[in-house]
């Protein structure tokens, strides 16, 4: 999860699609899929229909960060304000 908060708060306001999110995390769609339909009813993440760049395509799921998902973010990632390094204790 902590990889998909990564991928997803870099670009907090972006929406992405779940076959980038699996490129960028190396999540298999078993365990993203899963994962982004658990953080949506949590109220991590919104989900909307998009339609398609190109005609004859299907229309996809597009994913972000909702506020409290942001602030989760915050907290629960390696680079959220609860991390210490090294150097902060030197």
């Amino acid at each position: 999860m902590l990889h998909l908060l990564e991928a997803l708060s870099a670009h907090a306001q972006q929406w992405r699609h779940g076959y980038d999110l699996m490129k960028e995390t190396g999540l298999l769609s078993g365990t993203l899929y899963p994962l982004l339909i658990r953080m949506t009813d949590q109220g991590l993440v919104e989900a909307e229909w998009r339609e398609p760049e190109h005609p004859g395509r299907p229309a996809r799921h597009a994913y972000r960060l909702t506020s409290a998902g942001v602030s989760f973010a915050r907290m629960a990632t390696p680079a959220g304000p609860m991390t210490f390094t090294k150097a902060a204790f030197a």
